[in-house]
């Protein structure tokens, strides 16, 4: 469930590299020297914040420096990175794909947001008694709706073979229904009461910046899309 090796490096918990690999077994003794040389030459990737890498950096890295980095090594070393907290967070945020000279590139896949906001949810989750799915749920839908897809889009694309997350998701779905379904009646009494939205808004005692952005999210969602 977790987003592939080529999504980005990291090191858990800490801007210096050394804590990864040492500690947790059954990571490869050669993850930990390679993840200290990264940090070492791109602290700006892989350091106190640890940002998404463009697609292909790892072909880039092993050409930038032969005399550092083995194919295996390396490997291991970004597979153990952009699995990390740390770095899942970053792409769970949406952040943008980064280059080596720290320049953003490309926007990271609808999918891979989603799925790092599953897999951080499994984690936290399994570590503490309180409820975190309205907090993962809230964060599911700003990636949804972010991601520019239709609900049956994003489903296609997301679908996991973790029960556990998939409910999150559909509860997540839900929410949404349930946002629009407000959205919509809410937009139809407005209208038909020939008010401004800072009049509804006052009648119904109302906050006039909830019912005017409902309105707009409303007509966005009910203006055709252009033609190609």
């Amino acid at each position: 469930m977790t987003p592939s090796p080529s999504d980005a490096p990291v090191l858990p918990d800490a801007s210096t590299p050394p804590e990864t690999s040492a500690k947790k077994p059954g990571r490869l003794p050669s993850a930990r020297p390679v993840l200290e040389k990264l940090f070492e030459l791109y602290p700006h990737l892989f350091g106190a914040e640890f940002l998404p890498l463009k697609l292909g950096i790892f072909q880039e890295l092993l050409a930038a420096h032969p005399e550092h980095f083995s194919r295996d090594a390396l490997k291991a070393a970004l597979g153990v990175h952009t699995r990390s907290t740390r770095y899942l967070q970053s792409v769970a945020a949406g952040k943008q794909r980064h280059d080596l000279a720290g320049v953003a590139v490309e926007p990271v896949a609808p999918e891979h947001v989603c799925l790092s906001v599953l897999e951080l949810f499994r984690r936290k989750q399994g570590r503490t008694p309180e409820d975190l799915r309205p907090k993962f749920r809230a964060q599911l839908l700003r990636a949804f709706e972010a991601s520019g897809l239709t609900p049956q889009e994003y489903r296609a694309k997301v679908q996991t073979s973790d029960a556990r997350a998939n409910a999150l998701l559909e509860e997540a779905f839900a929410e949404y229904d349930q946002q629009r379904a407000r959205q919509e009646a809410l937009y139809r009494a407005l209208e038909s009461s020939g008010k401004t939205p800072a009049e509804f808004a006052e009648m119904y005692g109302l906050n006039p910046r909830d019912v005017s952005a409902a309105l707009e999210r409303q007509r966005r969602q009910q203006t055709p899309a252009a033609p190609l």
